[in-house]
């Protein structure tokens, strides 16, 4: 059965490791729904957030084969369950029903969200919140004209008690055995 899973790939940042990792889900034809990319919370180690829907078996090999690259360090799949996490969303909406009544407004407040810019002609609104609550919102606004919309890829934070630390840890004391 397939499900939505987040993988979180620890790297050092070299060139052409992402091309790496997108083949890898190519040759198992997994899509890749957001990706994201970061330096982490340990010196030196960069993070890549990939969201897949896939099996959980096809989601297994799949990592296992990206912890065989050697610019990777650690992979984790996780379920959305096991995650912190949120998403950005940014729309640009013209001014002109903005100044006729306070419906924009009120959707704008309602949703947690803030206006950014307001200008003559557009105003552009973000957005913090999962995926769900961000396409929501689009939907509010698209009577109002709905120039631009961008969404940023996942970033989440684990529940797990062990953290990468660790696990490099663990890593070097079986590199010096």
């Amino acid at each position: 059965m397939e499900q939505e899973f987040t993988i979180s790939l620890f790297t050092e940042n070299h060139i052409g490791l992402l091309n790496h990792v997108t083949n890898i889900l190519t040759r198992r034809q997994i899509n890749i729904e957001s990706i994201t990319a970061s330096e982490s919370a340990v010196r030196n180690v960069h993070l890549i957030t990939l969201v897949v829907v896939t099996t959980k078996e096809m989601v297994i090999k799949a990592s296992h084969q990206m912890e065989k690259l050697v610019d990777v360090l650690k992979v984790f799949v996780h379920e959305t369950d096991e995650l912190v996490h949120q998403e950005i969303a940014m729309y640009k909406v013209k001014t002109g029903e903005l100044m006729q009544s306070h419906t924009i407004e009120d959707i704008v407040r309602n949703n947690n969200a803030r206006f950014l810019e307001i200008t003559p002609a557009y105003v552009v609104i973000e957005k913090t919140g999962h995926k769900a609550e961000t396409g929501d919102l689009l939907e509010k606004l698209r009577p109002f004209g709905v120039l631009q919309f961008a969404r940023s890829g996942r970033v989440a934070i684990t529940k797990q008690r062990k953290e990468l630390v660790q696990y490099l840890e663990e890593i070097d004391a079986q590199k010096t055995e």
